[in-house]
């Protein structure tokens, strides 16, 4: 009896030290294990930032004019775009001097492309007209100077009876500038005027 006694206080006394234990480290032996929690899931991407996305990379690239529409599209979707309202004037900038730089070089097509894209951004509500070194009637000037020398190259090379070398000045404007009443008439004219001397017979 004094046996038995004696085992049951050692007993108890072990059962209390094991379960204490696992209290200190916060499991009892008996509790069931917590499930890990569940990954949270990024939020979803708005169109809008989709598009401004799409105009980053398009000005990583050099297309300031693809950047320009798709940064429209974005502050379209979600007007007020913060990405939008940091990067469209810097890009606007950056088009209109490649602008200055294609004229510089002789290439008329390019500087009056972009030129026009400049001219069809410049409204934009993004743009704050104090940040920008240049204005629309600057810009309009920069076209319609273009516009009346090429003008002037193809009226040159007509009267001197050089049609086929006249058309292409015209269509230079044209390809900026495609409502130009202008530009598209005399290339009406003179591409009839070539069609009648290639039906004419060859003199001897």
């Amino acid at each position: 009896m004094r046996i038995r006694r004696r085992g049951i206080p050692l007993l108890l006394l072990a059962f209390l030290s094991f379960t204490g234990c696992a209290w200190l480290t916060g499991s009892a032996p008996w509790a069931v294990p917590s499930k890990p929690p569940a990954p949270v899931s990024p939020p979803p991407v708005s169109m809008a930032d989709k598009t401004f996305a799409e105009g980053m990379a398009a000005l990583q690239e050099g297309g300031q004019e693809i950047a320009l529409e798709r940064f429209s599209a974005a502050w379209k979707e979600q007007p007020g775009h913060t990405g939008v309202a940091r990067e469209f004037e810097g890009a606007l900038q950056a088009l209109k001097k490649n602008g200055d730089a294609a004229y510089a070089q002789g290439k008329w097509e390019d500087a009056g492309r972009r030129w026009m894209g400049t001219l069809r951004h410049i409204g934009h509500p993004a743009v704050r007209a104090k940040e920008i070194p240049f204005t629309r009637a600057e810009i309009q000037a920069l076209l319609d100077r273009l516009s009346a020398n090429l003008m002037a190259k193809g009226l040159l090379e007509y009267r001197k009876g050089n049609i086929e070398a006249a058309i292409p000045q015209w269509k230079t404007i044209l390809s900026y500038d495609p409502s130009n009443e202008e530009a598209s008439r005399s290339v009406r004219t003179a591409a009839k005027q070539l069609e009648n001397l290639r039906k004419l017979p060859a003199t001897r």
